[in-house]
């Protein structure tokens, strides 16, 4: 009898265990905050380095050289998503040759467990699921079919009311895409 609730009780504890880890919050952001500064407000995000080290790094450091500097929101997809330009094609002002070789690296797919829910920032890439390079979208709502599919790497910590307003912006359906009629600037500035 006494092994037998010892048992029940230990399978009550792994069962328990599982559960806490199903239902564990997001992972921990790091410190770095970088705001996007558009003609609809600002966006604030933080970035998960445990999650995708690889994807973070070459993202803050297209970031610290400027690359997103007068880029822009080529998709917005209401409920779905506000997808930023590849920084190699998007820019409308010329790049450096540093800038140009660090937006034209791909990055290994750091695939996760971090579910793609509204605000989430998720890689762009095209169908190899190595080729992302420096596209990526703001999730304006909850997408499980992009899980494990497409590298989560942080999120939105402030401006949820502009990425709202992004979502008003007219757009065009072109292909799978919905392209907006107008593109605004995305200036950066880096709260590190």
């Amino acid at each position: 009898m006494g092994n037998t609730r010892i048992s029940i009780f230990i399978l009550a504890c792994v069962t328990l265990l599982s559960l806490v880890k199903a239902l564990s919050p997001e992972p921990e952001l790091g410190s770095a905050r970088v705001v996007f500064q558009t003609s609809y407000g600002d966006i604030e995000f933080g970035f998960y380095p445990t999650v995708a080290p690889k994807t973070v790094d070459h993202i803050f450091k297209l970031v610290r050289l400027g690359g997103y500097n007068t880029n822009h929101f080529f998709r917005v997809d209401k409920g779905f998503v506000a997808q930023v330009a590849d920084v190699a094609s998007g820019r409308s002002a010329p790049m450096n040759e540093e800038q140009r070789k660090e937006a034209e690296k791909t990055i290994v797919g750091e695939f996760s467990d971090v579910k793609h829910v509204r605000g989430t920032l998720s890689m762009g890439r095209y169908e190899d699921p190595n080729s992302a390079q420096s596209s990526f979208s703001m999730l304006l709502g909850d997408a499980p079919h992009l899980d494990r599919q497409y590298a989560v790497f942080g999120k939105v910590t402030k401006g949820d009311e502009t990425l709202r307003k992004l979502e008003e912006v007219p757009t065009r359906r072109e292909g799978i895409f919905v392209m907006t009629l107008r593109w605004r600037a995305v200036k950066r500035r880096d709260l590190s």
